[in-house]
């Protein structure tokens, strides 16, 4: 288990080793500021890292995460919402080309979606997860019936990333640019237990390996 100690021992490493490696690198990013291409949602799951499995280097990737990589569809009155903020500014300011939503197996808040949440102290979780669940019915409905709990959990968790390229749609300035050709969005996902990932292909309507 990582103590804070560590984290401050892995910091004394980065000043000395990886910083060094990528000085120059981060001296242009301050100068010239970030140019990011890619925006990559994804769920805030400490497994899942999206800088170390695409080996992306300092300045490649504009990243959101939050539970479940849901995204919230877009709406006017939304007064505070971070997920929302950071697409209008990764679509509107660093004009990204391609916009990434990867999902991942083992989710536990998919996992969530098929539990009762009475806490007190999970309000905010609980309605968060109201995001998903537009996908577990989906399922619920399609799957078979002898379908083991895993298999309908995995289903959930890659169903759930089609539906949140949906709402990704509803921002405005993203649907026009989808539409005028300069944006491209995609769904990924990500498996904990072979560090594999799969794309969604829209023409099969199924997740493929990625190779």
């Amino acid at each position: 288990m990582v103590k804070v100690q560590d984290l401050i021992d892995g910091h004394e490493n980065f000043k000395g080793r990886k910083f060094k490696k990528y000085e120059d690198k981060f001296l242009d990013l301050v100068k010239n500021g970030q140019k990011a291409k890619v925006l990559f949602i994804a769920c805030s799951d400490s497994r899942v890292d999206p800088v170390l499995i695409t080996n992306s280097d300092p300045g490649d990737l504009f990243v959101l995460r939050n539970i479940g990589n849901f995204v919230p569809p877009f709406s006017p009155d939304n007064d505070y919402h971070a997920t929302a903020a950071g697409i209008e500014y990764a679509t509107h300011v660093l004009r990204v080309t391609d916009i990434i939503i990867c999902g991942h197996s083992h989710c536990g808040a998919i996992n969530s979606l098929y539990q009762d949440i009475d806490s007190i102290n999970l309000l905010h979780v609980k309605r968060w997860l109201d995001l998903g669940v537009e996908a577990k019915k989906h399922v619920e409905n399609s799957i078979i019936s002898d379908a083991s709990q895993e298999e309908k959990l995995e289903l959930t968790e890659k169903v759930s990333v089609v539906f949140q390229m949906k709402n990704i749609l509803s921002y405005p300035q993203v649907k026009q640019r989808v539409d005028s050709g300069k944006l491209s969005i995609r769904g990924w996902y990500y498996k904990l237990e072979t560090g594999e990932l799969e794309y969604f292909c829209d023409k099969e309507r199924e997740f493929l390996p990625m190779a």
